[in-house]
Protein backbone atom coordinates (compact mmCIF):
# COMPACT_ATOMS: atom_id res chain seq x y z
CA UNK A 1 0.00 0.00 0.00
CA UNK A 2 1.47 3.22 -1.07
CA UNK A 3 2.14 5.76 1.66
CA UNK A 4 0.80 9.38 1.75
CA UNK A 5 3.05 12.03 1.72
CA UNK A 6 2.47 13.83 4.99
CA UNK A 7 4.68 16.73 4.54
CA UNK A 8 1.81 19.12 3.29
CA UNK A 9 -0.67 18.07 6.04
CA UNK A 10 -1.83 20.66 9.07
CA UNK A 11 -3.96 20.05 11.37
CA UNK A 12 -6.08 23.01 10.52
CA UNK A 13 -6.11 25.82 8.20
CA UNK A 14 -6.37 29.59 9.55
CA UNK A 15 -9.01 31.84 8.09
CA UNK A 16 -8.29 35.57 9.32
CA UNK A 17 -12.15 36.07 9.17
CA UNK A 18 -12.23 33.99 12.09
CA UNK A 19 -9.22 35.00 14.48
CA UNK A 20 -8.90 37.35 17.02
CA UNK A 21 -5.33 38.72 18.26
CA UNK A 22 -4.34 38.35 21.94
CA UNK A 23 -1.56 40.63 23.28
CA UNK A 24 -0.56 39.20 26.72
CA UNK A 25 0.30 41.45 29.48
CA UNK A 26 2.98 43.86 27.58
CA UNK A 27 3.23 45.89 30.24
CA UNK A 28 6.00 48.21 31.79
CA UNK A 29 6.63 46.16 34.80
CA UNK A 30 8.14 43.41 33.14
CA UNK A 31 9.43 44.55 30.05
CA UNK A 32 10.83 48.02 31.14
CA UNK A 33 14.33 48.66 32.80
CA UNK A 34 13.47 49.64 36.41
CA UNK A 35 9.53 47.68 36.16
CA UNK A 36 9.22 45.34 38.96
CA UNK A 37 9.53 41.99 37.37
CA UNK A 38 12.09 43.45 34.82
CA UNK A 39 14.91 40.83 34.61
CA UNK A 40 16.20 41.55 31.40
CA UNK A 41 16.09 42.87 27.86
CA UNK A 42 15.23 39.36 25.94
CA UNK A 43 11.28 39.93 26.36
CA UNK A 44 11.32 43.59 24.64
CA UNK A 45 13.05 41.94 21.43
CA UNK A 46 9.65 40.99 20.23
CA UNK A 47 7.83 44.18 20.82
CA UNK A 48 8.88 45.05 16.70
CA UNK A 49 7.11 42.09 15.96
CA UNK A 50 3.92 42.50 18.08
CA UNK A 51 3.69 45.67 16.47
CA UNK A 52 3.79 44.11 12.87
CA UNK A 53 1.09 41.62 13.73
CA UNK A 54 -1.18 44.21 15.31
CA UNK A 55 -0.60 46.38 12.45
CA UNK A 56 -1.88 43.34 10.27
CA UNK A 57 -4.69 42.29 12.39
CA UNK A 58 -6.12 46.09 12.35
CA UNK A 59 -5.80 46.20 8.85
CA UNK A 60 -7.82 42.89 7.87
CA UNK A 61 -10.79 43.55 10.55
CA UNK A 62 -9.03 41.02 13.29
CA UNK A 63 -10.16 42.10 16.74
CA UNK A 64 -7.05 43.32 18.83
CA UNK A 65 -7.49 42.05 22.52
CA UNK A 66 -4.96 43.12 25.12
CA UNK A 67 -4.71 41.89 28.60
CA UNK A 68 -3.20 43.69 31.92
CA UNK A 69 -2.27 41.34 34.71
CA UNK A 70 -3.34 43.10 37.95
CA UNK A 71 -2.66 42.85 41.98
CA UNK A 72 -3.78 45.18 44.70
CA UNK A 73 -2.87 46.66 47.92
CA UNK A 74 -5.54 46.12 49.76
CA UNK A 75 -5.95 42.40 49.85
CA UNK A 76 -3.84 39.78 48.27
CA UNK A 77 -6.16 38.94 45.16
CA UNK A 78 -3.55 36.45 44.07
CA UNK A 79 -1.86 35.23 47.26
CA UNK A 80 -0.09 32.30 46.01
CA UNK A 81 1.43 33.50 42.78
CA UNK A 82 3.19 36.64 45.57
CA UNK A 83 3.96 33.42 47.58
CA UNK A 84 6.38 32.22 44.79
CA UNK A 85 7.10 36.06 44.02
CA UNK A 86 7.21 37.40 47.18
CA UNK A 87 8.28 40.86 45.55
CA UNK A 88 4.74 41.02 44.61
CA UNK A 89 3.27 41.42 48.15
CA UNK A 90 4.96 44.94 48.38
CA UNK A 91 4.80 46.41 44.46
CA UNK A 92 4.15 45.23 40.61
CA UNK A 93 1.32 45.20 38.67
CA UNK A 94 -0.72 47.91 40.61
CA UNK A 95 -3.42 49.88 38.81
CA UNK A 96 -2.57 53.97 38.69
CA UNK A 97 1.51 52.76 38.37
CA UNK A 98 3.78 52.92 35.08
CA UNK A 99 4.49 49.15 35.50
CA UNK A 100 1.06 48.37 35.49
CA UNK A 101 0.49 50.26 31.68
CA UNK A 102 0.95 48.43 28.45
CA UNK A 103 3.61 49.73 27.13
CA UNK A 104 3.71 52.47 24.67
CA UNK A 105 4.94 51.27 21.87
CA UNK A 106 2.09 48.96 21.20
CA UNK A 107 -1.03 51.18 23.13
CA UNK A 108 -4.40 50.33 22.50
CA UNK A 109 -6.32 52.38 20.05
CA UNK A 110 -10.10 53.83 21.39
CA UNK A 111 -12.46 50.91 21.21
CA UNK A 112 -10.09 48.02 21.55
CA UNK A 113 -10.72 45.57 24.37
CA UNK A 114 -8.80 45.35 27.25
CA UNK A 115 -9.03 42.14 29.52
CA UNK A 116 -7.91 42.80 33.36
CA UNK A 117 -7.02 39.35 35.19
CA UNK A 118 -5.67 38.41 38.41
CA UNK A 119 -3.91 34.77 37.06
CA UNK A 120 -2.06 33.74 34.69
CA UNK A 121 -4.87 32.12 32.76
CA UNK A 122 -6.29 35.39 30.70
CA UNK A 123 -9.50 32.98 30.26
CA UNK A 124 -9.79 32.58 34.45
CA UNK A 125 -12.66 34.44 36.22
CA UNK A 126 -12.40 37.24 33.24
CA UNK A 127 -14.92 38.14 30.47
CA UNK A 128 -12.57 36.71 27.82
CA UNK A 129 -14.61 33.73 26.36
CA UNK A 130 -17.71 35.98 26.15
CA UNK A 131 -15.93 38.83 24.04
CA UNK A 132 -14.20 35.64 21.60
CA UNK A 133 -18.13 34.32 21.55
CA UNK A 134 -19.31 37.60 20.13
CA UNK A 135 -16.81 40.05 18.79
CA UNK A 136 -17.12 39.18 15.18
CA UNK A 137 -20.76 37.97 15.70
CA UNK A 138 -22.18 35.10 17.39
CA UNK A 139 -19.52 31.73 17.57
CA UNK A 140 -17.54 33.50 14.28
CA UNK A 141 -14.25 33.73 16.36
CA UNK A 142 -12.69 29.61 16.11
CA UNK A 143 -9.01 31.11 16.07
CA UNK A 144 -6.67 32.70 18.65
CA UNK A 145 -3.30 34.25 18.32
CA UNK A 146 -1.06 34.47 20.94
CA UNK A 147 1.17 36.95 21.20
CA UNK A 148 3.19 38.78 24.26
CA UNK A 149 4.53 37.69 27.93
CA UNK A 150 5.39 35.41 29.66
CA UNK A 151 6.20 32.84 26.93
CA UNK A 152 5.80 30.04 29.76
CA UNK A 153 3.84 31.45 32.21
CA UNK A 154 0.40 33.88 31.59
CA UNK A 155 1.01 33.11 27.47
CA UNK A 156 1.19 29.42 27.99
CA UNK A 157 -1.37 29.23 30.54
CA UNK A 158 -3.61 31.44 28.10
CA UNK A 159 -3.12 29.32 25.55
CA UNK A 160 -3.79 25.75 27.23
CA UNK A 161 -6.97 27.41 28.16
CA UNK A 162 -8.27 28.01 24.98
CA UNK A 163 -7.28 24.75 23.68
CA UNK A 164 -9.49 23.17 26.45
CA UNK A 165 -12.34 25.44 25.34
CA UNK A 166 -12.21 24.30 21.37
CA UNK A 167 -10.53 27.41 20.14
CA UNK A 168 -7.90 26.68 17.79
CA UNK A 169 -4.81 28.38 19.19
CA UNK A 170 -1.57 29.94 16.80
CA UNK A 171 1.63 30.75 18.94
CA UNK A 172 3.83 33.21 17.38
CA UNK A 173 7.17 32.29 18.17
CA UNK A 174 9.12 35.09 17.90
CA UNK A 175 6.15 37.35 19.59
CA UNK A 176 6.05 35.58 22.54
CA UNK A 177 8.95 36.31 25.21
CA UNK A 178 10.55 35.36 28.37
CA UNK A 179 13.61 36.09 30.24
CA UNK A 180 15.02 32.86 29.31
CA UNK A 181 15.34 30.64 26.22
CA UNK A 182 15.50 27.38 27.67
CA UNK A 183 11.81 27.73 29.14
CA UNK A 184 10.49 30.10 26.02
CA UNK A 185 12.09 26.74 23.49
CA UNK A 186 10.38 24.16 26.03
CA UNK A 187 6.30 26.36 25.83
CA UNK A 188 7.22 25.89 22.24
CA UNK A 189 7.61 22.41 21.91
CA UNK A 190 4.90 21.69 24.11
CA UNK A 191 2.67 23.74 22.28
CA UNK A 192 3.33 22.44 18.62
CA UNK A 193 2.95 18.77 20.07
CA UNK A 194 -0.27 19.24 21.86
CA UNK A 195 -1.97 22.46 22.35
CA UNK A 196 -1.65 24.68 18.61
CA UNK A 197 0.13 25.57 15.69
CA UNK A 198 3.88 27.47 16.23
CA UNK A 199 4.45 30.26 13.68
CA UNK A 200 6.77 32.89 13.68
CA UNK A 201 5.82 36.42 12.55
CA UNK A 202 6.07 36.07 8.71
CA UNK A 203 4.15 32.92 8.13
CA UNK A 204 1.64 34.39 10.60
CA UNK A 205 1.13 37.58 7.95
CA UNK A 206 1.78 35.31 5.00
CA UNK A 207 -0.89 32.95 6.42
CA UNK A 208 -3.42 36.07 7.00
CA UNK A 209 -3.00 37.49 3.71
CA UNK A 210 -2.65 34.25 1.00
CA UNK A 211 -4.37 31.85 3.15
CA UNK A 212 -3.59 27.94 3.01
CA UNK A 213 -4.99 26.15 0.15
CA UNK A 214 -2.06 24.48 -0.67
CA UNK A 215 -2.08 22.70 2.57
CA UNK A 216 -4.47 19.97 3.32
CA UNK A 217 -6.18 19.84 7.39
CA UNK A 218 -7.02 17.41 8.91
CA UNK A 219 -10.05 19.94 10.35
CA UNK A 220 -11.22 21.67 8.39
Amino acid sequence: MEKKNMTNYIPWRIDHKRCALLVIDMQNDFLKPGGALYANDNALQIVPNIKRIIAECRKLGIPVIYTQAQLKDEFKISPLEASYQPLLLEKGLRPGTFGYEIIAEITPLPGEHIIVKHRYDAFYNTNLELLLNNVRGLGVVDTVIITGTLTNVCCESTARSAFMRDYKVVFVSDANGTFDEAAHQATLNNIRRFFGRVLTTQELITALNEGEEDKIPYVR
